[in-house]
């Protein structure tokens, strides 16, 4: 059992997807100084989402959506099952990959790449012109940590992730569409909300039964209260039911 937190109080310990050197570390890093409180990397987004529902940390940073590749599926699921969490911040990071190896390596001594796959996926044509092999893992950080332990020929990452673990740079900015961001949300366990500010997004996650026009009938209920919706989302179905993702204005 773990404490937890005052209702009311700032959190003090977060958790993010991890090792250490991830982009999620780096998006924590420019809302959280480092003296604010303690950090607790995490094998996966799962990982990060039920040490917030445990009460390990106080509120979790995870990745939802890319602005090439789209929604994360892991952190769409991850908030769709398990106790209520609620979305409290939101923070854009931009996306700058590196190819990086071990000391000693040459570009052409490479012939197999590992990252996660929404990095091997924004860095598709790089590889592809080369033509090397790609191999999807956990995270950009996860790759990097493991190629400094021999695993793996180099990693697609993040230049935080290549210092971290002791890399040298073969190649900067090979992302096929520069420029791309990640937005990463903070979450926690619900509480009191913050006060409204005029220039808020709320997204919410809704169940309905296998019926005919169910969708319909929950779509109508934002319409006649004049909501508008900017994303829309269906996960796969559980037990015949349909699983929906909005984000609203």
């Amino acid at each position: 059992h773990y404490p937890r937190r005052v209702p009311g109080t700032p959190p003090t310990r977060f958790a993010y997807l991890g090792p250490e050197g991830t982009f999620a570390e780096a998006a924590l890093s420019s809302v959280v100084a480092s003296s604010e409180g303690a950090r607790y990397p995490q094998p996966s987004v799962a990982a990060a989402l039920d040490a917030v529902r445990s009460g390990e940390a106080d509120a979790a940073l995870v990745p939802l959506e890319n602005s090439v590749e789209g929604s994360v599926p892991a952190t769409m699921d991850g908030l769709a099952d398990g106790d209520p969490l609620v979305i409290t911040r939101e923070v854009f990071t931009e996306v700058a990959f590196v190819l990086a190896a071990r000391p000693g390596t040459a570009l052409a001594d490479v012939r197999r790449v590992a990252s996660h796959p929404h990095a091997l996926a924004q860095t598709a044509g790089w590889l592809a012109a080369r033509g090397l092999e790609t191999l999807p893992t956990g995270s950009t950080a996860g790759a990097a940590r493991a190629v400094a332990a021999g695993e793996h020929d180099a990693a697609v990452c993040a230049p935080i992730a290549a210092d971290r673990y002791g890399l040298v740079r073969l190649a900067d900015g090979i992302a096929d569409h520069p420029g791309a961001v990640t937005r990463f949300v903070l979450v926690a366990r619900p509480g009191a909300l913050p006060s409204p500010t005029g220039n808020d997004k709320t997204s919410l996650v809704a169940i309905v039964g296998d019926r005919t026009g169910a969708l319909l009938a929950l779509l109508s209920e934002f319409a006649v209260r004049g909501i508008s919706l900017t994303r829309i989302e269906s996960r796969p179905t559980r037990q015949r039911l349909g699983v929906y993702s909005f984000s609203l204005d």
